[in-house]
């Protein structure tokens, strides 16, 4: 259920909403991350479901040290209006045996929220591609029938690359055998685009394949391929190659505090 931090309940209707799946290498929440640091986002509301393992924590975007102690939870909302963004962050792992549950959820509320489409940010484990995936770019789509409709010339532009069926057996040769969507280490993806399908929710999945590890590269990248689309930022890149996307202040202890001095 989503309650807002405000006076007043924000307004969704006809924003775009920027979601990530908990998957492999968490390349969608760090891409969320950077779009909220970048475009300096505000939080107008939280999620608050048993789905996700409870947790909180300080303010993860802190500018300053008035703002640094607030405290934030697994899944908040933020927007930017002259854009007509939302973004919800999901800083948590879901519930497996709730997963189902929390699909529902989320569907429910894009739905009665009245967004005008819905990105989810993934990724898959890289090891698991087949021949035809290795030989291409890393980054795929996936586009409900509702979206494809209102998007096909977008798409023609980008030059992106569709989410390839596999076969249910490889290996097999099996011709009754129809090829499925198979989305490893990607969490909710496939169930949120399946689930999105049948309601005609129009919705897209941006995926990258990736291994864990450090897991910023793949998030630039993945967040750059959205700006090609939703044009957030003029110039990702500055004139110098280095890259427009704020980092963070709670990447710096994205891999821990360091080595402790007392061990040598």
């Amino acid at each position: 259920m989503f309650f807002s931090s405000r006076n007043t309940s924000p307004c969704f209707q006809g924003f775009t909403l920027v979601m990530p799946a908990v998957a492999v290498g968490n390349v969608g929440q760090l891409a969320v991350d950077l779009i909220v640091s970048t475009l300096n986002m505000s939080r107008v509301g939280f999620i608050h479901t048993d789905c996700l393992i409870p947790m909180a924590g300080n303010n993860p975007y802190t500018t300053c040290t008035e703002d640094a102690e607030e405290l934030h939870t697994p899944a908040e909302v933020y927007t930017a209006a002259e854009q007509k963004l939302a973004v919800l962050q999901i800083r948590a792992p879901i519930i497996q045996a709730k997963s189902k549950r929390f699909r529902q959820l989320l569907v429910s509320w894009i739905k009665a929220s009245g967004f005008s489409r819905t990105i989810v940010l993934s990724s898959s484990h890289a090891y698991q591609r087949d021949d035809q995936q290795l030989q291409s770019a890393p980054m795929r789509y996936l586009f409900t029938p509702s979206l494809m409709k209102v998007s096909e010339d977008a798409l023609k532009e980008l030059g992106w690359r569709e989410m390839e069926k596999v076969p249910a057996f490889p290996g097999l040769t099996d011709p009754s055998a129809e090829p499925r969507l198979y989305i490893p280490g990607g969490g909710i993806t496939k169930g949120l685009y399946t689930d999105s399908c049948a309601e005609d929710i129009p919705l897209a999945v941006l995926l990258l394949f990736c291994s864990e590890g450090d897991n910023i590269p793949d998030a630039i990248t993945l967040v750059n391929q959205l700006n090609d689309w939703l044009h957030l930022l003029d110039r990702p890149v500055s004139s110098t190659g280095c890259s427009k996307w704020k980092i963070p202040a709670s990447w710096s202890l994205l891999f821990g505090s360091g080595i402790p001095p007392a061990l040598f």
